[in-house]
């Protein structure tokens, strides 16, 4: 170990530059997450007017189809996580079952 190293208990390295590329990193996905929360809510509040508007017009509380498409959609791109994070996203928009 260097005499120079400076421990750095947020990245978990004592390597400075390993540090500073860990920041950079971390700050790259703490952007994302943030990014993550604002389209979930606005997805949300998107199915949200979609329910809404379709009971306002004699339609179905929730069309099953589209669900499904949605499930689908999730599982081929992400596998079995995708699948439950479609989920979480769907009881976001509609609430629960």
């Amino acid at each position: 170990m260097s005499t120079n190293a400076v421990a750095q208990p947020t990245t978990g390295t004592e390597d400075e530059a390993a540090a500073q590329r860990i920041r950079a990193m971390r700050e790259r996905i703490d952007a994302i997450d943030t990014a993550l929360i604002e389209l979930w809510q606005e997805r949300a509040n998107l199915s949200q007017q979609v329910g809404a508007t379709r009971v306002a017009s004699g339609g179905t509380r929730l069309v099953l189809s589209r669900e499904r498409e949605i499930l689908e959609k999730f599982r081929t791109e992400l596998g079995a996580d995708g699948t439950q994070l479609a989920l979480l996203i769907l009881r976001a928009g509609r609430g629960a079952l």
